[in-house]
């Protein structure tokens, strides 16, 4: 009996599962609603006592979207001490709901891939995949390998979509 080939891994195609690049870490949201006077306002005092009172320390290791449900506008220094609160213990705090952080963190984790492993590569980034914004994560890949890559594909190796050919004579 002739042995089984994978001719995909053969044909030296990379496929990329935009699984892959979602955060492994818990995420968590802070609502800064709870601390708004009268849903429509933050008091600068009171603010200031909640970020100096609260225990930041139980974000530790944990994505945390800072966000307001509330239709109110709040100052961008109010982000500011909650973010910085975050990362002094060990949390990735991110402006926005848990979506948002999603979204920060696997662009963080697009942005920290290895350009090198991927120079020349025949690339496929597969359809499929369990991403909640997945055109978002679609188009951040693609922008952060073309520069690159070869050429980039959309779909499976056994039915791709091609999105990205380097041309031979490259000159603009």
């Amino acid at each position: 009996m002739a042995e089984i080939v994978n001719k995909i891994q053969q044909s030296g195609l990379i496929q990329l599962d935009l699984a892959s690049f979602k955060p492994k870490e818990t995420i968590v949201t802070i609502d800064l609603k709870e601390n708004l006077w009268q849903e429509l306002a933050l008091k600068e005092k009171d603010f200031r006592a909640f970020v100096k009172e609260n225990d930041w320390s139980k974000y530790k290791g944990q994505i945390v979207g800072v966000f307001c449900s509330a239709d109110a506008i709040i100052p961008t220094w109010a982000f500011m001490l909650v973010i910085s609160k975050l990362q002094e213990h060990g949390a990735k705090g991110f402006v926005g709901d848990e979506m948002e952080a999603e979204k920060q963190m696997i662009l963080s984790n697009i942005q920290a891939l290895d350009l090198e492993e991927y120079s020349d590569g025949r690339i496929i980034i597969k359809g499929c995949s369990d991403v909640a914004h997945p055109a978002f994560a679609m188009t951040e890949l693609v922008k952060h390998l073309q520069p690159v890559a070869k050429s980039i594909m959309y779909g499976e190796p056994c039915s791709t979509v091609p999105v990205f050919k380097k041309k031979k004579n490259n000159t603009l």
